[in-house]
């Protein structure tokens, strides 16, 4: 679907629940941010997966205007600051799925890696609850006045993100905001993406960025049920 922004559109991937099994509209949205690979079939399938399980699931296309080479630098960028048009672009996707008639205007945002960074700071953006995977932590760890309840997941065999899940769980402990962080000490980073980058997914496990079904399926229960409790 085309997602209304402010200089246009973007495009976005909508997965619908089934009425034979979530029962009828309306349903609580979630947006689903992609990691740095962009609008990948990984991402539509996680966005698929929220569909199945009784959301109205959402994933925009970050890298619209022009695509991975021209516009991942300046996403990442934006991520890291906590600001700029990739952050207004998810609050246009919030807005989109809030709007419709089969949304109960209840939104969660759920996000990858680099969309781990977004969701993470999404959380103080209107959302109503909150989904970090993997996701690097603000600099300016303020930011998470105010945030919704969150919901985080880490590996601890990420070489990338030592001591987040730690310093996170007192940030929001200290801030008495809802929560429930837990790193898996099996898992590394994009434990619970699927790619299918033929050669490179090996290397990937040998430097501790690999899929690893145990802990990403015990992260899809305490997701799915956090969500049921927070937006239903």
């Amino acid at each position: 679907m085309d997602i209304p922004v402010k200089d246009g559109t973007i495009r976005g991937y909508l997965a619908q629940p089934v009425k034979e099994a979530a029962g009828d509209p309306p349903w609580p949205g979630v947006v689903v941010v992609h990691d740095a690979l962009g609008l990948t079939d990984d991402a539509r399938n996680i966005t698929d997966r929220f569909a199945t399980a009784g959301f109205l699931a959402l994933s925009p296309d970050l890298y619209s205007r022009g695509g991975f080479v021209r516009c991942v630098k300046s996403v990442f960028s934006e991520m890291a600051a906590g600001k700029g048009r990739a952050f207004d672009d998810l609050d246009a996707a919030r807005g989109a799925l809030a709007g419709r008639p089969d949304c109960t205007g209840k939104v969660g945002v759920v996000g990858f890696c680099m969309g781990g960074g977004f969701a993470l700071v999404g959380a103080t953006r209107g959302f109503d609850a909150s989904a970090p995977y993997y996701g690097q932590l603000p600099k300016d760890l303020s930011i998470l006045d105010g945030a919704c309840p969150v919901v985080a997941n880490f590996g601890k065999k990420d070489p990338s993100l030592r001591g987040a899940a730690a310093k996170l769980e007192r940030e929001l402990s200290d801030r008495g905001i809802p929560h429930d962080v837990k790193e898996y000490p099996d898992a590394g980073h994009s434990f619970a993406n699927q790619f299918h980058l033929g050669p490179l997914n090996v290397l990937g496990k040998i430097v501790g960025f690999s899929y690893h079904r145990e802990s990403s399926e015990d992260s899809w229960r305490r997701v799915l049920a956090f969500f049921a409790e927070h937006l239903r």
